[in-house]
């Protein structure tokens, strides 16, 4: 397939990472694209997660109330429960 351009150096991704996760060992050649790819997977994967529990108790909060509707305040009050 193609090649991504790199348009930033990678010393200066490592640089990056070094200062926000300095306990992280990386071997002289680690991918690091592969390392932000994962790093920005597990994020969105996370708020996935995140969505179907605010979801499931904003259904649980709406059937407790007797509605048949799922209602922002429904949703708010979940929110301060997770």
């Amino acid at each position: 397939g193609r090649r991504m351009k790199r348009t930033v150096p990678r010393s200066t991704l490592r640089k990056l990472i070094k200062k926000h996760k300095p306990q992280l060992r990386l071997a002289a050649n680690s991918d690091l694209l592969e390392f932000i790819f994962f790093s920005i997977l597990k994020v969105h994967l996370n708020f996935l997660l995140f969505l179907h529990r605010l979801a499931e108790e904003a259904r649980t909060n709406a059937f407790e109330n007797k509605s048949k509707i799922i209602k922002p305040e429904h949703t708010i009050s979940a929110a301060k429960v997770l």
